[in-house]
């Protein structure tokens, strides 16, 4: 039984395809279509489907979408609709921001948002663009396929708890909005999810972080990891004043009250312009007040459900920073999150969700150990493309051995290997790699990447070596959480601290990439360092590249050093001043 996952509601639109509660192929549709989140979340985008990555994961598994039996769409426009429906018509004016909100919906565009969202098997039925169509073939909006719409949330919560590794465990979403909800609670057990409560519009820590995102002139839905990356050099100057915002209540509730962000501190800063003491306080006291907000849930949550350990989902749980104090101040023995915690993630949530509810044996046959789950592209397409480009590249005997070399001598490689990564994080198949000895490598990166100059760069480390180097360190593949570096090691790899004594670390072992693993094993073995600073392969504006042809023209258009893809390596010719 193959299910087909679909976000496609707000951002970061995504399709996931399981076969028998086994997570076969996700993919994000960005990667396609070099378009960032693959669209801006406004109401008139909202009927564009994933067809790229929809074909990806049908590709995958040789099949067209005629054989997939389920559809399962991560958001429920009936919560907001009702039940009744199919009758209802809408009416929108032709400048619909231009009259006053109508009484039934929050905003003056949301009849056409749902009628998009109901409208989506008919959309992919018939809109597949044309180079795509031959596996689309063959199917009506009615079928063969069922469709499933699932509520945001309980996506959200399904692609938490459903791969993680606990056969019982309390689960929390945080983000922007679903269709009411904004943050859910719930225990997840077998194959089912019991709900203890939600959190609705219009009180949402995900919008609240988003309104501080964009009051600091960093775009809304995507700039939000760079306030967090800023928080780290303020002080909570105004703490209080976000604690008054955030009203936090009984059973798990909170209330978020008006922002008045520049009435509290002033005109807001324009993009591009300077970076104030202020701004880094403003983002110091929005992440410190969050992170005890979350704790607070945390609390309530663990002593409603019961459970020793906890599953999260949603945008604010790829706040790595905050899942750091949830598991070192709350009261979960452990914490486990997905990589695609956003909302890329609920097109994996929806598919595993109506899986096991049409299996119905209440077994979960897949745990989610890496996130390699992407296209892939072997020597021969790779060669053939390096062959019809006319560009100068050898093969490499050892690929681990020899890139190691290349990177103990400083250079900075572009890193193409394998199926590519599900989520916003490079985690060693479309990553850009450097040596962490050196601190002057953060800066070299970010000029690098142009990024801005206070962003951390990430380090990866052998999962056996992960606790010599970082205070606590266990099992973290997915870089969704902080540790110390330990002091006696700071001075080693200055390159991945961050200004706070953290880094935001991924642990590798060899079953789930052994190719990377092997890299870094021989970084060591010639360095004494079993860490590489690893970082998304792109350039700001640009999703991290794809295919081969996104591989090169970033490596020529980019001041890396070398690029090693699958088992060729390509390097620029150095000029002597």
């Amino acid at each position: 039984m193959y299910t087909l996952g679909i976000n496609a509601a707000y951002h970061d639109s995504s399709a996931c395809l399981v076969r028998d509660g086994v997570v076969v192929a996700a993919s994000e549709d960005e990667r396609f279509t070099h378009i960032k989140h693959a669209k801006r979340p406004v109401p008139f985008s909202t009927w564009e489907l994933p067809f790229h990555a929809i074909d990806d994961c049908l590709k995958h598994a040789g099949i067209t979408l005629a054989e997939v039996d389920h559809v399962a769409y991560s958001y429920d426009p009936h919560l907001l609709l009702g039940r009744h429906a199919r009758d209802a018509t809408i009416t929108l004016p032709l400048e619909p921001s231009a009259h006053p909100r109508p009484a039934e919906w929050e905003a003056a565009w949301d009849p056409l948002f749902l009628s998009s969202i109901v409208n989506a098997p008919r959309q992919l039925a018939d809109g597949a663009p044309h180079h795509l169509r031959d596996r689309f073939r063959g199917v009506r909006p009615d079928g063969p396929f069922r469709w499933h719409f699932v509520a945001h949330h309980l996506a959200h919560a399904a692609s938490a708890f459903h791969v993680s590794p606990f056969e019982e465990a309390a689960v929390m979403t945080l983000d922007g909005r679903g269709e009411k909800a904004t943050t859910g609670y719930a225990v997840g057990r077998g194959s089912d999810l019991e709900w203890l409560g939600q959190v609705h519009m219009p009180h949402s820590l995900g919008l609240l972080y988003e309104d501080v995102t964009d009051y600091l002139g960093f775009l809304r839905s995507s700039d939000e990891y760079k306030v967090m990356a800023l928080a780290s050099y303020g002080k909570p100057r105004y703490a209080s004043e976000f604690r008054k915002m955030i009203r936090l209540g009984d059973g798990g509730d909170y209330a978020i009250e008006p922002t008045r962000l520049e009435e509290r501190f002033g005109p807001a800063r324009r993009r591009g312009g300077p970076l104030e003491a202020r701004h880094f306080d403003i983002a110091h006291s929005l992440q410190a007040v969050l992170e005890e907000t979350v704790v607070e849930l945390s609390r309530w949550l663990h002593a409603a459900s019961g459970c020793g350990d906890l599953c999260m989902a949603g945008g604010v749980a790829l706040n790595c920073v905050m899942n750091a104090r949830v598991r070192d101040r709350g009261p979960f023995r452990r914490v486990w999150i997905q990589p695609a915690a956003g909302d890329a993630g609920t097109s994996l949530g929806a598919a595993v969700w109506v899986d096991a509810k049409e299996r119905g044996d209440g077994t979960r046959p897949y745990t989610m150990d890496h996130a390699y789950l992407g296209p892939s592209y072997g020597d021969d397409e790779i060669e053939a493309f390096l062959k019809w480009s006319k560009l100068p590249y050898r093969r490499l005997h050892d690929v681990a051995g020899q890139t190691a070399e290349i990177l103990a001598r400083d250079e900075v490689i572009g890193w193409f290997q394998g199926r590519m990564e599900f989520g916003p994080r490079a985690l060693g198949s479309r990553s850009i790699l450097a040596s962490p000895i050196h601190p002057e490598m953060q800066a070299r990166l970010n000029e690098i990447k142009d990024r801005e100059d206070f962003r951390p760069v990430a380090p990866v480390v052998l999962e056996e070596a992960a606790s010599e180097w970082f205070d606590g360190a266990g099992v973290s593949p997915f870089m969704l959480f902080i540790h110390d570096v330990r002091p006696d090691k700071a001075d080693r790899i200055p390159a991945v601290r961050h200004t706070d004594g953290t880094a935001r670390i991924q642990t590798v072992n060899r079953a789930q990439h052994p190719l990377y693993y092997d890299l870094i094993k021989a970084f060591a073995a010639r360095t004494g360092v079993p860490v590489l600073v690893n970082t998304s392969f792109n350039t700001r504006g640009e999703p991290i590249v794809c295919t081969p042809r996104d591989a090169v023209e970033s490596f020529w258009t980019s001041p890396l050093d070398a690029l090693v893809i699958g088992s060729f390596l390509l390097e620029k010719r150095r000029t002597e001043a």
